[in-house]
């Protein structure tokens, strides 16, 4: 098993309150990407809204390398406690992945520092995730192209920072595209946003999804070799 642990986090209100979501998640989205996360061999954890401190006490981010967060309707229920607790994580280096309609999450907005909008429409449409890294790691193993046969549409203006680097742009049927893989890094975190996804269409279960999810969060894990030193330095020897 891989040593990275993962915890995905998801509001879970759409598959108990909307019926075509209940029927496409029954369990809940983060089940399903839990799922894929564990047949690649991840440590892999679950947390949700409702849960005392919304499942992320400090003792669970402790344990955390990677978090996923997924989030729709009810971005506003989050309180800024945990808000500032996932967003200290990061800056210590946990890792970050922030899915489809996540953008507009506080913790998202808060790490980008922008209104993080967009524009969208709602009507099924193919979704062409075109490769634009093919030697990013998070590409690894997928062809040039992934074919979402339905999907919402994502359009720019995307109103967030430059990526550090862009992995993933889609193209829509009604001729939109849109920035869909953004790698940032925030203090000593890794953070990606992945557009593909939906709560009443089955995006999660298609098998290259999955593999792009399980290569973000080998990307995201914490590279302990890599952490910066910070503080006070004791004089340096006299340069011979």
């Amino acid at each position: 098993m891989n040593s990275t642990r993962v915890t995905v986090w998801n509001e879970f209100r759409h598959e108990r309150e909307d019926e075509a979501s209940e029927e496409c998640y029954p369990d809940g989205i983060h089940t399903v990407i839990a799922s894929a996360l564990g047949e690649q061999g991840f440590d892999v954890g679950t947390a949700t809204l409702d849960e005392p401190e919304h499942g992320l006490t400090e003792e669970v981010l402790a344990e955390t390398d990677v978090l996923m967060w997924w989030g729709h309707i009810a971005h506003d229920e989050v309180a800024d406690e945990i808000v500032e607790r996932v967003q200290q994580r990061v800056l210590d280096g946990m890792g970050l992945i922030v899915l489809h309609s996540g953008h507009f999450s506080k913790i998202f907005k808060e790490l980008m520092g922008t209104t993080c909008d967009l524009k969208w429409r709602e009507d099924g449409e193919r979704e062409r995730l075109w490769v634009v890294d093919s030697g990013h790691p998070i590409a690894d193993g997928i062809d040039e192209q992934v074919v979402v046969p339905n999907a919402e549409m994502y359009g720019e203006q995307f109103d967030i920072p430059a990526p550090d680097e862009l992995v993933f742009v889609s193209w829509f049927e009604g001729g939109e595209v849109f920035r869909s893989g953004c790698c940032y890094r925030r203090g000593s975190g890794r953070v990606f946003y992945f557009r593909p996804g939906h709560e009443t269409y089955p995006i999660y279960r298609q098998p290259e999804i999955r593999k792009i999810l399980g290569n973000a969060v080998e990307w995201a894990a914490p590279d302990e070799a890599s952490r910066p030193s910070f503080g006070n330095v004791p004089e340096p020897p006299e340069a011979n």
